[in-house]
């Protein structure tokens, strides 16, 4: 399955469900031509250029990480995804230990079962459920709208904006 594309210090942190079949085989996150992850990072200049999936690898060079909330070795659609694969601990002690400026979760989906909330798109107040315990209150939260083809029809280009603005500023003030 995908390995997690993380270090310490990251800006950003973008936490899916499960990688989708497409990803799996192919061995990068967001494979599907179907799903507009990498052009919504250019869009947005959260990436200086729109990357291809081949170049996942780049992401924490440019302050961005990689992963999933499912374990490692489970891939597909979320309805697919056994309830019992689902391990926020994982995330949780990744964000500990790496100490990003912000997790962006890539669905509702992924946010939800981390948090352990309902959630809405956007910029959330505090990590919450089993990722709210110790230091992790500074830990900026954002909950993206799914870039799967198969979500279209609910996609919402505002919190992706909102990600993009946050991290033009954080960049600067690093400057």
């Amino acid at each position: 399955m995908l390995p997690d594309l993380l270090a310490p210090g990251l800006d950003v942190i973008f936490c899916g469900t499960a990688p989708g079949r497409m990803s799996a085989a192919r061995g990068h996150y967001y494979a599907n031509p179907g799903n507009r992850f990498w052009a919504l990072l250019e869009a947005h200049a959260i990436t200086p250029r729109r990357l291809s999936p081949a170049e996942d690898h780049l992401m924490p060079g440019l302050g961005l990480g990689l992963t999933d909330l499912a374990e490692k070795g489970v891939a597909g659609q979320d309805a697919e995804i056994p309830p019992g694969a689902w391990r926020p601990e994982r995330l949780r002690a990744h964000l500990e230990h790496l100490r990003p400026g912000a997790v962006a979760f890539t669905s509702l989906t992924a946010a939800r079962l981390a948090l352990g909330r309902r959630v809405v798109a956007g910029r959330g107040d505090a990590l919450a459920g089993p990722l709210s315990a110790g230091p992790l209150s500074d830990v900026a939260v954002f909950v993206l709208p799914s870039p799967s083809g198969l979500a279209r029809r609910h996609f919402r280009d505002a919190p992706w904006a909102e990600l993009g603005a946050w991290l033009a500023l954080r960049r600067e003030e690093r400057r």
